[in-house]
């Protein structure tokens, strides 16, 4: 059969014993290499793990020698703190030791100054003993002169308890002198003030009965159209008459009055309440009331009226004597007012 085979198909070739020997050999041959893997990873892990151990003592070996540097390391330092105490304690010792020794020189010094103040002092309490001595003499004068003062004051106290009597007698004739001279003073003052209100009294009679002129109180009052024209502060011809009339009662007046009596008359200037435009000859109604005032004390010492007795007062707007704002408000609020007073 196989010839019968062979006869039919002589070109066919059987290639799978040599597959089968190739497939095989290259198994065994990965057998081999894996084989030959792992012996070699075992032995490699043998040695690796050797390596660690072997690493493993070298890092204990290292911490120890660390930490035998670190305590070698501190105990230097505390060597260096010691040393450096050490030296510190020197330092002061040698700087105590040369104190010591500046201290030494300078008590050597000290003894011979000493010894030589002790000198100086022995021959000064010598010299104290001589002045006590003479100061001795002195208190034992002195002694025999206070007794001598003694007597003297004694005589001198017997003539003032005989003295005392004629004074006793004479301190009453000066209390009552006293009260006599009391008694004459307040009759005195109780004369001068009636005359002071006889002397008010007839000036208001004098300038009662004058024209345009108020008595208010202790005031005469003149309203300033009598005297002034509108925003001026010049004496108008009535103005002047009225003031020369014045004038004259006052002189009248002052040869009266004694020479105790220290008066004056005060010329006080008053305005209303209508403000000026500022570009005039005032800047406002100070300047105006003021200047008023003024205008009027001088026109009376041309007049012969003493300057020393005139006192001139500007009080602007700010003295009203009628409120409101109606023309005759401050027709009244514009005004001079003279008054009679004590400097």
């Amino acid at each position: 059969m196989a010839l019968a085979r062979r006869g039919r198909n002589p070109r066919t070739i059987n290639y799978w014993p040599g597959f089968v020997d190739a497939l095989s050999t290259l198994l065994m041959a990965i057998m081999f290499l894996l084989s030959v893997f792992v012996t070699a990873q075992f032995l490699m892990g043998r040695e690796i793990t050797g390596k660690d151990e072997v690493l493993n003592r070298l890092n204990s070996q290292i911490n120890e020698l660390t930490q035998l540097l670190a305590l070698e390391k501190s105990g230097k330092q505390d060597l260096e703190d010691s040393l450096a105490n050490l030296q510190a304690s020197l330092a002061q010792s040698e700087g105590e030791r040369s104190r010591l020794e500046a201290l030494l020189d300078q008590g050597a010094g000290s003894t011979d100054a000493a010894n030589q103040k002790l000198g100086r002092l022995g021959s000064e309490l010598e010299n104290e003993k001589q002045v006590s001595a003479r100061a001795m003499s002195q208190i034992e004068l002195l002694n025999q002169q206070i007794a001598a003062l003694r007597s003297q004051i004694a005589a001198i106290e017997g003539a003032l308890q005989a003295s005392e009597a004629k004074d006793q007698a004479s301190q009453a004739k000066i209390a009552d002198l006293g009260r006599r001279l009391n008694v004459a003073l307040a009759q005195r003052v109780q004369e001068l003030n009636r005359y002071r209100s006889d002397f008010f009294g007839r000036l208001r009679e004098i300038l009662s009965d004058r024209e345009n002129i108020r008595i208010v109180g202790d005031r005469f009052v003149f309203q300033s159209e009598v005297l002034f024209s509108s925003g001026s502060s010049d004496l108008n011809p009535e103005g002047q008459v009225e003031m020369a009339k014045l004038a004259t009662a006052l002189l009248d007046l002052a040869r009266e009055i004694p020479a105790e009596i220290n008066w004056v008359l005060r010329v006080d200037g008053h305005t209303d309440n209508v403000q000026l435009s500022g570009t005039g000859r005032f800047a406002d109604n100070w300047e105006l009331s003021s200047a008023r005032a003024t205008s009027v004390v001088k026109f009376l010492i041309s007049k012969g009226v003493p300057a020393d007795r005139l006192v001139a007062a500007g009080f602007g707007e700010y003295q009203p004597i009628a409120a409101g704002e109606s023309l005759e408000a401050r027709a009244q609020n514009r005004r001079i007012e003279l008054k009679l007073t004590e400097k």
